[in-house]
């Protein structure tokens, strides 16, 4: 204990063990240290104090009335921001002087950033101690909570936490931090760009919170040109390579050397796990507002369901229709027929398909449903840049083969529209559902999809690039649904738009079609002999009875 008491700081009682330190006494003691510049840069001008990146905002500021920065986390820029408030709140009015709003999602951030300003100013003497006040919101009842720095200009500096309304009626430089993590940066936008119309500034700063949060959505929509605002972007190697670890080291009293610092860049990468992506590189991580997360995805995937994948060159579809044929059917032969044949005969089976022609993918997706209402999947196909006359040629191979082929929902979507509608006419009307995908089928059906995730009622490959479609899935105005715009790597470096998971939920919604059968008796081809084909390559079968639909008898 003796040790300990003598690296105390001063503003915790000697006498007093690290344990029976108090919160107040330790918040203490944690604000004294933070409250200081570092000795070496006491007293020195600005661009002296601030690395190169801290100073570009300051000249991106000075020339833009709004400026987005997507940052990593922990590389000083409070201090950019902060100095950047203390000059703007410490000029004139002749020289751009406002007042400074400070906006964080918290009032903890505003009593940090408000401190970090009262270091800069006073460094300076430029200012007055930090108040506390009550914010006038518009409220006649209650204020909000806030901390306040004044200045010999007239102007002031107020940090408070995040409401729109604490905007009204007011004027000056808003400061947006971490805007990614408030609670309605929409509203807050609204708020903060009327302020503009008297010659106001906005500045919107902020570490990634996943590619659907509306942080993302304003420096895309920049990036794009739909929005005419400043944007900056400092990842953590770009800090590093500014200055960071050496201002770090400086703070800490560590002796930098270049492997040092590529030990400490490890360390906090190592720290940050699958997340620096996100927290340090500027990488809005996918998955945030995911539909579906990722361990209730691989908590219903079983080892050793096939996954049958085939793809072809473009010159395919020239090669001569008999030669087209005989290749898919060898393929069918090789890859199909054997798990077909293994099916258990007594189970009804349903069909779900998502189609793709050249740049996505056809998934076929077969599923059986048990005695314990289990929907348990047998195996899927994936074709890619196979022709339409061959994704309908194995289409049929499958579909004539399933025991029980009870119906099918098909995508008919766009180009689709051809296999679900020749498959509708084979199996009949009532049977092939041709579904037009469409916010309002998404909003029926993908709850079904996922209450059969959370109830564990299905079982589904275990497989990479099926948990990658199924991970696209994003919860879009309340809505799950693929945005149109996303596209993954797949294991082959070729492109994936969540089909498998559009094809799942199509053979979901086929399983609770109402479809009703009578005077039945099963189709399904017997394994044995020479097995006679039609012109299409399946088999020659034998039905009697029929199927009652909607459209009529098949």
């Amino acid at each position: 204990m003796a040790k300990a008491a003598q690296v105390r700081p001063e503003t915790v009682e000697q006498n007093k063990s690290p344990r029976a330190i108090t919160s107040a006494e330790w918040e203490k003691h944690r604000k004294a240290t933070m409250s200081v510049l570092p000795a070496a840069l006491a007293g020195r001008p600005l661009p002296d104090v601030l690395m190169p990146y801290q100073a570009e905002l300051l000249r991106t500021t000075s020339t833009n009335r709004v400026t987005l920065v997507e940052k990593s986390r922990r590389t000083g820029y409070t201090w950019g921001v902060g100095a950047d408030a203390v000059l703007t709140a410490g000029a004139s009015k002749g020289h751009g002087g406002m007042d400074v709003l400070y906006i964080g999602y918290n009032l903890e951030m505003a009593r940090e950033f408000v401190d970090v300003c009262d270091v800069v100013a006073r460094d300076r003497e430029a200012a007055t101690e930090v108040q506390e006040m009550l914010f006038d919101d518009g409220d006649a009842d209650a204020g909000i909570k806030a901390f306040r720095v004044g200045f010999a200009s007239g102007f002031e500096i107020i940090a408070l936490s995040s409401k729109p309304r604490s905007l009204r009626g007011k004027q000056g430089y808003v400061i947006l931090d971490e805007a990614a993590f408030h609670d309605d940066l929409r509203g807050m936008m609204k708020a903060a760009l009327a302020l503009l119309i008297w010659g106001g500034k906005v500045l919107v700063i902020s570490t990634h919170e996943g590619d659907d949060n509306f942080f993302n959505e304003l420096v895309t929509d920049v990036r794009a040109g739909r929005k005419p605002y400043a944007l900056l972007r400092c990842d953590f190697d770009r800090a590093l390579e500014e200055g960071l670890y050496q201002r770090v080291c400086l703070a800490t009293g560590d002796t930098w050397s270049p492997e040092a610092e590529a030990t400490w860049r490890t360390g906090v990468i190592a720290e940050y796990g699958e997340d620096a992506d996100e927290e340090l590189f500027c990488i809005p991580a996918r998955g945030k507002g995911a539909f579906l997360p990722a361990p209730l995805i691989e908590a219903r995937m079983v080892a050793g369901i096939p996954v049958l994948r085939w793809e072809q060159q473009s010159a395919f579809a020239e090669w001569p229709e008999h030669l087209r044929k005989a290749e898919a059917l060898a393929w069918c032969e090789e890859h199909l027929f054997g798990l077909l044949k293994a099916l258990d005969p007594k189970l009804m089976t349903f069909l779900g398909e998502d189609f793709g022609r050249i740049s996505d993918l056809t998934v076929l997706w077969p599923l059986q449903l048990t005695r314990m209402m289990r929907r348990v999947t047998p195996f899927i196909v994936e074709l890619r840049n196979i022709p339409f006359e061959q994704q309908k040629q194995i289409l049929f191979y499958i579909c004539d083969r399933l025991p029980r082929f009870h119906a099918g929902a098909m995508d008919a979507t766009g180009n689709g529209a051809f296999l679900a509608e020749v498959a509708a006419q084979r199996y009949g009307m009532g049977r092939i559902d041709q579904v037009k995908l469409s916010t309002e089928w998404y909003r029926e059906n993908m709850p079904r999809m996922k209450a059969q995730f959370e109830d564990n009622g299905l079982d589904i490959p275990k497989d990479a690039d099926v948990l990658s479609d199924f991970r696209a899935l994003k919860l879009i105005n309340g809505i799950g649904q693929l945005p149109n715009t996303t596209r993954a790597k797949g294991s082959d470096g070729k492109n994936r738009h969540g089909d498998s998971a559009i094809a799942l939920a199509l053979a979901i919604y086929a399983s609770i079609m109402p479809v009703t059968e009578y005077d039945y008796t099963s189709g399904r081809v017997q394994f044995s002999g020479d097995r006679p084909r039609d012109e299409d390559g399946g088999p020659v079968v034998k039905i009697t009875g029929g199927f009652s639909t909607k459209e009529g008898l098949w």
